[in-house]
């Protein structure tokens, strides 16, 4: 059985790969250990192997994790989404959030965001192949999106999210990687300033890296399959 450890390294040999191969550098790509459903310990091997930034789906369970590690110098990403009820934990523990989809999470994101907190990063979540179980803005409505957060106190404007559907083939993820890479491109044409496109898993990463992805958002591979939530209230 693989470590942790082990596991991170042959994560981040893909990354360094497939970065060589589009003449790009490995540290433009940061990797997103997305430890849903793992307990703290495994969270704490990661981290004693070089990783720092997590990823959560689960706010309660995220929470949890956050508070048992406040101890470590550990970068935290909400990832999941957010019913209006959980802003206030999201605000109030979270350095990123990936998955605002509405004004409303938004506004309430920034209100609730305590001031002696930097500025909470935020990633609009995009739904870019139109996958009907996607959460995540059209397309078509992400610059107005973006346009009113950027305007709200507390808040840092990052970039995007996406999480299409699975892929056929390696071709096939490319072309849907490549529409959110030429959405970035368009915002940023508007003067947005984003720098950071987050796309990109365990099965699909190298397509994402090609297309142009800046964060990876990888689980399976590094800490193994799902078990059962650690809390399932959130």
């Amino acid at each position: 059985m693989t470590t942790i450890a082990e596991n991170l390294n042959h994560v981040r040999d893909r990354i360094t790969t497939v970065c060589t191969q589009e003449h790009r550098k490995p540290q433009e790509v940061i990797l997103l250990a997305v430890s849903k459903t793992f307990a703290a310990d495994a969270v704490q091997q990661a981290y004693v192997a070089g990783q720092t930034a997590f990823g959560e789906n689960y706010i309660q369970e995220g929470v949890q994790k956050i508070q048992a590690l406040r101890h470590l110098p550990l970068q935290w990403h909400c990832i999941g989404p957010i019913q209006s009820n959980k802003t206030k934990q999201v605000a109030e523990n979270f350095d990123w959030v990936h998955s605002v989809d509405r004004l409303k999470i938004a506004q309430r994101l920034s209100e609730q965001r305590p001031a002696h907190l930097q500025p909470l990063n935020i990633c609009i979540q995009v739904n870019v192949d139109g996958g009907a179980n996607k959460a995540g803005v059209v397309p078509q409505e992400a610059l107005a999106l973006a346009q009113a957060v950027v305007k709200l106190p507390h808040l840092r404007l990052r970039g995007l999210m996406s999480i299409p559907e699975p892929a056929a083939d390696d071709d096939a993820a490319l072309k849907v990687h490549r529409q959110a890479k030429e959405l970035f491109d368009v915002l940023n044409a508007q003067g947005l300033a984003l720098d950071t496109l987050s796309m990109g898993m365990t099965a699909d990463m190298e397509a994402a890296i090609r297309a142009g992805s800046t964060m990876v958002r990888v689980g399976t591979a590094i800490f193994g399959g799902r078990v059962k939530p650690i809390v399932t209230s959130a």
